[in-house]
């Protein structure tokens, strides 16, 4: 009679490498939304987008500056324009279809689950459109690269760099997971947001039209609106009787959007309420020397100099 061989037990090696590729890639799948894992950057985890921040990170920080620290800065006045159009345009079809398939975003305060097994149009839809609004956080990047470029530093602020290297990982956790329902709101939102934002930069770049471009930051009000506006909207989610939307995804919106709306107050305090008290401080300073008659007519006007410089 013929003895079969007995299977032999996996290796140590094997048993090490079948529990590395679960945490690197089958787990993702398994508790991810199945339907978005044909989509690039999208099968497994969250590693290439990972790779592809770092990237920026280092870009920005370490090569860009090296490049340009003995180059004079680029004029980049006409690829910034087309950049600043194209993405008023991208921007503004995600605010139009938002407005659609929210109905202006008062869908989204519903407790709308996400099924994962459903194939209907809109809800497939909804996913092209959400992995769509991550790619356009990667496209953000070309702020930051063209500031580097100009050789504009004090525009590369911590605040600037941090929002846009935590955009990318917070929209691919919301495509891999919840494609869709309450996760809408803050697409909704923001792509508002920057359409007004890219429109007012796309006009800046015309010199002709800044004095008249007085309303920036109102766009800095717009985005701590926009902030305010979704950590009431996760805590409303959070109190719907028996809604079933997972609450880790509230809880990360509250941190996210908290952190931000701090960052963000904190950035327009030094930035608009500084410049507001030097202009007084310069009028203050014009109205004293008229009073006194004890500055000439060219020192009364060094002062709105400054202003301008500071403006």
């Amino acid at each position: 009679m013929e003895v079969l061989p007995q299977k032999l037990a996996p290796s140590v090696m094997e048993t090490v490498y079948d529990h590395v590729r679960y945490v690197y890639y089958d787990m993702w799948n398994e508790i991810g939304d199945p339907r978005v894992i044909n989509y690039p950057l999208m099968d497994g985890g969250p590693w290439t987008t990972i790779a592809l921040v770092l990237s920026y990170l280092y870009f920005v920080k370490v090569v860009g500056p090296a490049l340009m620290r003995d180059r004079k800065a680029y004029d980049l006045r006409g690829p910034i324009l087309l950049y600043n159009i194209a993405l008023i345009g991208m921007n503004g079809w995600f605010f139009y279809t938002g407005c659609w398939i929210t109905k202006f975003g008062f869908d989204s305060w519903k407790c709308q689950l996400v099924d994962s097994k459903s194939h209907a149009f809109i809800d497939l839809f909804k996913i092209r459109v959400g992995w769509l609004f991550l790619i356009s956080k990667f496209i953000d990047f070309c702020d930051t690269i063209f500031f580097t470029l100009r050789k504009k530093e004090r525009q590369v602020s911590p605040l600037h760099v941090f929002h846009h290297s935590c955009m990318p990982i917070f929209c691919w956790i919301g495509v891999k997971f919840a494609p869709g329902g309450n996760s809408g709101f803050f697409p909704f939102l923001n792509s508002g947001v920057h359409t007004v934002m890219y429109t007012y930069y796309a006009l800046s770049t015309f010199p002709v039209l800044r004095p008249y471009l007085w309303w920036k930051k109102y766009i800095t009000q717009m985005q701590m609106i926009q902030f305010v506006l979704v950590i009431v909207h996760s805590f409303y989610s959070l109190l719907i009787p028996g809604c079933q939307w997972p609450k880790v995804f509230m809880y990360l919106s509250i941190f996210n959007a908290f952190l931000f709306l701090l960052l963000f107050y904190s950035f327009f305090r030094r930035t608009y309420e500084s410049t507001r008290a030097k202009m007084n401080a310069a009028s203050n300073g014009v109205s004293n020397g008229t009073n006194n008659g004890s500055t000439s007519g060219t020192e009364r006007k060094a002062p709105s100099k400054n202003i301008r410089k500071e403006e």
